[in-house]
This record gives C-alpha cells, sequence and structure tokens, in this order.
C-alpha cells in the first residue's frame, strides 16, 4: 500500500511553467514505478510521464514530449512532474499514480493521488 498526495497546481499563464510534487508514503517508495496522467472536463484520463522506481527510465505521451520533464527523489518520497512551455490544452487536474510496473494505461497503476487542478490561461 501507499499513499500519494500532489501538490504544486496553479494558475499559470501560457508558455508558463510549473512544477507539480507528488508525496509517497515512505516504505518501499522506492520499488514503485510512479506516473502522472491528467483528466480535463469530458475527456478520459490521458498519460502524461512515467518512471522507473530507480529513476532510470522514463516514458511521455506524445502531447508532452520535449516539454515536460518526470523525476523522483526516493530520498524525500517524491516525485515531480516539471511542466515547461505550457498550453492552455494542458488545463487539468493532474493525478500522481503508482503501481508495480511500467505502463501507459490506467489500469497498470493501483495507487492514486486525489488530484491537483493545472489551468493555462491565454
Amino acid at each position: 500500500q501507499v499513499q500519494l498526495v500532489e501538490s504544486g497546481g496553479g494558475l499559470v499563464q501560457a508558455g508558463g511553467s510549473l512544477r507539480l510534487s507528488c508525496a509517497g508514503s515512505g516504505r518501499t517508495f522506492s520499488s514503485y514505478v510512479m506516473a502522472w496522467f491528467r483528466q480535463a472536463p469530458g475527456k478520459e484520463r490521458e498519460f502524461v510521464a512515467v518512471i522507473s522506481g530507480s529513476g532510470t527510465n522514463t516514458d511521455y505521451g506524445d502531447s508532452v514530449k520535449g516539454r515536460f520533464t518526470i523525476s523522483r527523489d526516493n530520498a524525500k518520497d517524491t516525485v515531480y512532474l516539471q511542466m515547461n512551455f505550457l498550453k492552455p490544452e494542458d488545463t487539468a487536474v493532474y493525478y500522481c499514480a503508482a503501481g508495480p510496473r511500467m505502463g501507459l494505461i490506467r489500469s497498470a497503476y493501483a495507487y492514486w493521488g486525489q488530484g491537483t487542478q493545472v489551468t493555462v490561461s491565454s
């Protein structure tokens, strides 16, 4: 079991940057693959980024490649999502998720945070 709490969301202008954080439960945190998903109103939850337990391997959704960077600090039991060159279409609730292996599908992750709102204005 792992508990996840996201933070860092807010309102930002297009072209700006924002860093999201996801704090984990601590014990065995480094054994979990961590991912970020997002969901805009009326749309399906979308894969954003994933990082392996060690932080060695990462992958990104096509819509955010080159703009977002996922990282983790296992000593702090925290995963981050650095978002640069934000666009209005990035507006969504962003969720942190944990699972046993890397995957791009929601069902691969058993544990989820409560979400944090990111709003990008024009």
